[in-house]
């Protein structure tokens, strides 16, 4: 029987499933593990395989860097602690700070408990979000790029924003960035971005969000 071919609104419904399951299992793989790595690799490679049973999908690898780099879905998946909810990805170009990253993003959040007696670990999902490409700039820049573009800025206080916040770009494109930014003005991002080799991407304010967002599909909201 020919499996049907993934879709957002699928892979949605399947990370739902997921998370439920996976809430309950005892993992004996994970007892005492303390790297956030070493739990986030294993979950994404727990969910691809899901997804890989279940549905016609592309997978990506590591070289790619996305993990499911169709032209339909574009998402990448992260997997990362409630205590500390961030993870890293590539940088690829400072425009990602302003414009978004450029694919979609899965967010599962968990909240690991081990269990002495059983010698297991549970991974209780909390929170668990889909984050459409336009959603995936940094919220602060964005927000403030969006009030002086409102307010009617000039090229050149764009600029000095810029500087300020020390955007990684070459100071010769900087002006191309704010001419861009002016043309066609940022949406409002909801991650937090922040300068590094990689981009170090922070979720606090996906999973404590309390209103309804376009773009953003909680999934899972145990907090």
């Amino acid at each position: 029987m020919e499996k049907p071919v993934l879709t957002i609104p699928k892979l949605i419904e399947t990370a739902k499933i997921f998370c439920k399951v996976e809430s309950t299992f005892r993992n004996e793989a994970l007892y005492g593990v303390t790297d956030g790595k070493a739990v986030g690799t294993l979950i994404e490679q727990k969910f691809k395989t899901l997804l890989l049973d279940s549905y016609t999908v592309e997978i990506g690898n590591a070289a790619f860097g996305i993990d499911l780099p169709s032209a339909d879905i574009l998402t990448d998946i992260k997997v990362t602690s409630i205590r500390q909810p961030q993870s890293s990805c590539p940088f690829k170009d400072s425009r990602q700070k302003i414009f978004g990253l450029g694919y979609n993003l899965l967010v599962f959040v968990y909240d690991k408990k081990d269990d002495a007696l059983t010698k297991t670990a549970v991974l209780d999902f909390v929170s668990c979000s889909f984050i459409e490409k336009e959603r995936t700039a940094d919220f602060n820049m964005t927000w403030r790029l969006r009030e002086l573009i409102e307010n009617q800025a000039m090229p050149e206080e764009i600029k000095a924003y810029l500087m300020d916040v020390n955007l990684p770009v070459d100071e010769n494109l900087l002006d191309e960035v704010v001419q861009e930014i002016l043309i066609s003005p940022p949406g409002q991002g909801y991650l937090t971005i922040s300068n590094a080799f990689q981009w170090r991407l922070q979720y606090n304010r996906i999973v404590n969000l309390n209103q309804e967002i376009q773009g953003i599909t909680r999934i899972v909201n145990k907090l």
